[in-house]
């Protein structure tokens, strides 16, 4: 069935992903961005943007460095936007969230998405939730948070990174698809080192600078950051994303 899709963030890297798997499957995408002229933040724009909705797919991303910060910024926009698909008729709200969240309480991002999936389990649409590990860029924005004086001291943590275009498919296909009213993870098909991953991503794009072994945070160790049983598995691996995406 053809679907009026609405797509929250559709400006950046994972939403313009989004839009074209949902334009392929022959969907009616609506973007929803401040490029487009809607401030979701501010929830102005939105009662025109979601008109004639059937879903809203949400892949909003924040920089926010505290929790404080980051659940303000989420706990805004989604309720902006669960309201205004509510008055809009929308049937089916689709979000893009982060595995294992309830893992780690330290990282003020994740401390966002929870507030967010919080008010969506609770909300007045019919919703799905895709919680995806890392992408493959991951590891070097952490490198690249953490340098100084030419080294990027980084935890050895353990990762199941995801092709980003994978994620997108996943949400494509979920919007297409009755709610869930749940969860459903995807995560890539191997576990990798972020440490590895960064000195190799800096590596292919010519970097000099140096990825050493920084301190490690025990919330996120082990298993913390991998997916758990049940979740879909993406075919991509990091060298096949590093051979054909890292330099772009």
């Amino acid at each position: 069935m053809v679907r009026r899709v609405a797509v929250v963030g559709a400006s950046g890297h994972v939403g313009g992903l989004v839009s074209g798997a949902l334009a392929r499957a022959g969907h009616d995408v609506v973007a929803v961005s401040r490029a487009a002229g809607v401030d979701v933040h501010a929830g102005t724009g939105l009662d025109a943007a979601l008109a004639g909705a059937d879903v809203v797919v949400d892949v909003l991303s924040s920089a926010a460095r505290t929790a404080d910060d980051a659940v303000a910024f989420f706990g805004t926009t989604t309720r902006h936007l669960l309201a205004a698909g509510a008055r809009a008729g929308v049937r089916h709200h689709v979000v893009l969230s982060v595995v294992g969240l309830e893992r780690d309480r330290r990282v003020a991002h994740y401390a966002g998405k929870r507030e967010q999936e919080r008010l969506v389990e609770s909300g007045p649409v019919p919703y799905s939730v895709v919680r995806a590990t890392q992408f493959h860029d991951y590891p070097a924005m952490v490198a690249d948070r953490a340098l100084a004086a030419g080294v990027a001291r980084v935890p050895p943590l353990l990762l199941q990174p995801v092709d980003a275009r994978e994620v997108a498919q996943l949400l494509a296909d979920v919007a297409g698809a009755e709610p869930l009213g749940g969860r459903v993870d995807i995560a890539g098909p191997r576990t990798e080192h972020l440490v590895d991953m960064a000195r190799r991503t800096w590596a292919a794009q010519g970097r000099t600078d140096r990825v050493e072994p920084g301190p490690l945070d025990p919330s996120v160790a082990g298993d913390a950051m991998l997916a758990g049983p049940g979740a879909r598995l993406g075919t991509v691996t990091f060298d096949e994303w590093l051979a054909a995406d890292a330099v772009r």
